[in-house]
């Protein structure tokens, strides 16, 4: 079954960051593979020329087209444009996050399920549910 993941290389954060990106950039996509072979795939092959990419989190979603998923994302984020980047030229899966955004989404979330939503710092993890969330619908 197809897995949707998301993963983070810390070299890139900082190559967004430098060129007035942004320092929260996730790759997501979907693979056949186990999420931790496709993200080693992705270092292997010096996905928008990094090496350092981790696998931060990964979904079972069945009947996955990649390009529906991402579509459905880039309604609720930025998609970053490898077109205007030469660094990244044909990375397709990255995408810009607003920390608000997440925010938001986990306090609603909480608070929905009648718990005291706490306000701290996003992990990535929490920053790759909300991706997953969205995607997910």
């Amino acid at each position: 079954m197809p897995s949707l993941y998301v993963a983070q290389s810390k070299a890139l954060n900082e190559w967004g960051s430098d060129v007035g990106l942004s320092k929260n950039l996730y790759k997501v996509g979907v693979t056949d593979l186990p999420p931790k072979d496709a993200v080693a795939a992705l270092n292997d092959e010096k996905f928008a020329a990094q090496t350092d990419w981790a696998l931060i989190k990964a979904e079972p979603v069945e009947g996955a087209d990649e390009a529906t998923l991402l579509g459905r994302l880039a309604l609720k984020e930025k998609p970053v444009d490898p077109k205007y980047y030469p660094r990244i030229r044909g990375a397709t899966g990255i995408f810009r996050v607003k920390l608000e955004n997440a925010e938001n989404h986990i306090i609603i979330k909480a608070s929905l399920e009648g718990e005291m939503p706490k306000l701290a710092k996003l992990k990535p993890v929490e920053v790759a549910g909300y991706l997953i969330q969205n995607v997910l619908g």
